[in-house]
């Protein structure tokens, strides 16, 4: 059964699932964090106040949150299919894992950023410095330990996301264990693939909390 073919799988899953997951959080970011930006800055109490632009960011944010991800991964499928140019496959679920990520990291950039002290804004904005130097200097330096945190735990939910993903074929350990384990009733296969998801998320946790804990100011 565990001859080098089925071991070669499982290590090609290993490497399709880290591509999505890493893949998926990088672009994520590249989207969710401006937004979470937008939402800290544009709030009631923020440093430029925009009740427009904060409910309109907030509703999108909401809504595309509160879609099961394997519907929505069906639902853009047209979108995946025009922009991969197909909807299937590890490269193809990278659109549905970022679109996905984006308001649920916005959010959780939002969260992190409002931990700031406002007393350290109002020296900023006393001394006449621009929204964007106190979003760079202020907000996203006092926040990093949080932000570092916050990413952390965004991997690993994006990376079960990509495992779910394998249900319609999108490759990487979640496809092994439901073609494997569920419909050829292989448990050994499944429990395996469960193991090493397993040991993915610890290790990308613990990566991100050494990495939180050696740029903690407070523990400097």
């Amino acid at each position: 059964m565990w001859d080098k073919e089925v071991i070669m799988m499982i290590v090609r899953g290993i490497g399709e699932t880290l591509y999505m997951t890493l893949t998926s959080t990088f672009l994520g970011y590249l989207l969710g964090m401006p937004l979470g930006i937008l939402l800290t800055v544009t709030d009631r109490g923020g440093i430029r106040p925009n009740a427009a632009v904060y409910k309109v960011i907030d509703a999108l944010s909401n809504i595309f949150r509160s879609i099961p991800f394997l519907i929505l991964l069906i639902l853009i499928q047209p979108m995946t299919k025009a922009i991969v140019g197909k909807s299937y496959g590890s490269t193809a679920m990278i659109v549905p894992l970022t679109v996905a990520a984006a308001p649920y990291i916005a959010r959780m950039v939002e969260s992190s950023l409002k931990e700031v002290d406002y007393g350290v804004i109002e020296a900023a904005l006393s001394m006449g410095a621009s929204t964007w130097t106190i979003v760079y200097k202020v907000l996203l330096t006092e926040a990093r330990t949080s932000l570092i945190i916050n990413a952390t735990i965004a991997t690993g939910t994006i990376l079960g996301y990509s495992a779910m993903a394998g249900c319609v074929g999108a490759g990487g350990l979640g496809d092994i264990a439901i073609r494997y384990g569920y419909y050829r009733y292989q448990a050994d296969i499944m429990v395996v693939t469960v193991i090493i998801l397993v040991l993915l998320v610890q290790i990308l946790q613990g990566i991100g909390m050494m990495l939180s804990r050696r740029l903690d100011r407070r523990r400097a």
